[in-house]
């Protein structure tokens, strides 16, 4: 086993208001402080699972993307409860949460906050920065399509740098910091799509697909009831900073490694890839993506409460990381072929 090298710095070791809790994880025991962290996303799970039904495989994704330090966009159709998810995340994991319902006349000073000019009684004038939404722990982007790309960008630096910049002068956000943004797959009409340098800052894209029978069995019991059930916090920022440090030291096998290298480069359109890519593949994922799986398959395993990543984590995270990373072309739509058709293809190829 052997751990890769690091290409980007772990985040703070703790956040303000969040320091009682971080006790209870045991840096000085390894072991100790992994199965802390592990019971805790265990429980989280467990919660998430009594008031989200039927999305079990969603609410692993997601909780894996707040381990590994990550974003997420959560697409699928209206009514099936991803801004619950969302403010249920928030609640069970002890974040401070904001939403922004982005639209078309959303302006970036909307997201990210703005100056405005004051006058104190002695008559000076200056300016006060006014924080905007952006400034919380768990910011949910509610159908972030709808908002124009002028706005969209404004979360660029944000989600990548964890700071802001308004007037020339840098605002850091708290820590941790995490944009869950949802995205509805249906209607398209007045919608901006997310531009490439945007879609790759996600860690997953989570699709969210229609409950079965007997888990909406469940929900129609559970939630048109006197009572309907709530989320209290089992775990602190300071927790998930601890988490995702403990992420980037697991160990990852050199088999894992390889998969995971096979994977990302056998879908570029390349000179050296497989003529059916050359002929499907418009553009490939880059780089990005090998971190994203190396981060995401280790944040899996420790909310399985397995000591390193296996094979079927890979497999598993293939779709939600490839599926924004890469576009295929107008000859592989016209044959009905779609992103998750071709990622199976290469999983099929392992």
């Amino acid at each position: 086993m052997t751990e890769p090298a690091q290409t980007a710095s772990a985040e703070p070791a703790g956040d303000a208001g969040a320091t009682g809790s971080a006790a209870a994880i045991d840096d000085d025991d390894p072991v100790k402080a992994f199965e802390a962290l592990s019971a805790k996303f265990a429980a989280a799970r467990a919660a998430l699972g009594e008031v989200v039904f039927g999305q079990s495989g969603v609410i692993d994704l997601t909780l894996a993307t707040l381990a590994a330090g990550g974003h997420g966009l959560l697409v699928g159709a209206p009514g099936l409860a991803k801004t619950l998810l969302v403010t249920s995340v928030a609640d069970l994991l002890g974040l401070s949460a904001k939403r922004v319902q982005f639209t078309p006349d959303l302006m970036p000073g909307d997201v990210i906050g703005s100056e405005v000019l004051e006058e104190s009684a002695e008559g000076k004038r200056a300016f006060r920065f006014i924080p905007g939404p952006v400034f919380c722990q768990l910011l949910m982007a509610d159908e972030i399509n709808r908002a124009s790309p002028r706005t969209q960008s404004a979360l660029l630096q944000a989600m990548q740098e964890r700071h802001v910049t308004v007037a020339g002068e840098r605002h850091d956000l708290p820590q941790p910091f995490h944009v869950l943004a949802t995205q509805n797959p249906i209607e398209q009409e007045g919608t901006y799509p997310l531009p490439e340098a945007q879609l790759d800052r996600f860690l997953l894209q989570i699709d969210v697909g229609y409950p079965d029978l007997d888990a909406e069995r469940r929900m129609l019991a559970a939630t048109t009831g006197v009572e309907i059930a709530g989320s209290e916090a089992v775990m602190t920022g300071a927790d998930l900073i601890a988490a995702q440090a403990m992420v980037r030291r697991m160990p990852i096998g050199e088999d894992i490694i390889e998969m995971i290298l096979k994977l990302v480069r056998g879908a570029r359109p390349d000179e050296g890839a497989a003529e059916r890519v050359r002929a499907m593949v418009a553009w490939g994922p880059g780089p990005r993506a090998s971190q994203a799986f190396s981060l995401a398959a280790r944040a899996l395993a420790l909310i399985d409460g397995r000591c390193a990543p296996s094979p079927d984590d890979v497999r598993r995270l293939a779709k939600p990381i490839l599926r924004h990373r890469m576009a295929l072309n107008f000859a592989a739509r016209s044959e009905g072929v779609t992103t998750d058709h071709f990622v199976d293809e290469l999983l099929n190829g392992l």
